[in-house]
């Protein structure tokens, strides 16, 4: 599949609500994963399908997603890059705080997979 197929399967599965689905079909077994942040419990740089897997599993655990909004994907000169907006309205379960928060996944597509996603998130 081309960076361009991919991209818009990912944003069909996103928007479906099946993420892990996504990851399953779509991403490379060696994926890279790169949050704008990180922490001990969560850090910002993943490596492997289950690492990306287990990433997602706790969003969902840790999260209730009121709605989430996949847009894209945004191609340039690249033939192996796309984007993908993400507008998400959530609240942290933990502490009770809604917010809504855009982001860009930036990927990277070779041999058919998505091998790295990066995320950008909006500051200001």
């Amino acid at each position: 599949m081309s960076a361009m197929e991919i991209g818009v399967n990912l944003i069909e599965l996103s928007n479906a609500h099946k993420g892990v689905e996504a990851v399953e079909a779509l991403y490379s077994d060696a994926i890279v994963s790169i949050e704008g942040q990180g922490t001990d419990e969560m850090p910002a740089r993943m490596e492997g399908k289950d690492a990306v897997r287990g990433k997602n599993t706790w969003w969902y655990d840790n999260h209730e997603v009121h709605s989430s909004v996949a847009t894209g994907p945004f191609c340039g000169h690249r033939e192996d890059q796309f984007a993908v907006k993400f507008d998400i309205d959530v609240t942290f379960k933990p502490s009770g705080a809604r917010s809504q928060m855009s982001e860009i996944g930036l990927y990277t597509v070779a041999d058919g997979k998505v091998v790295q996603e990066e995320f950008l998130y909006l500051q200001g």
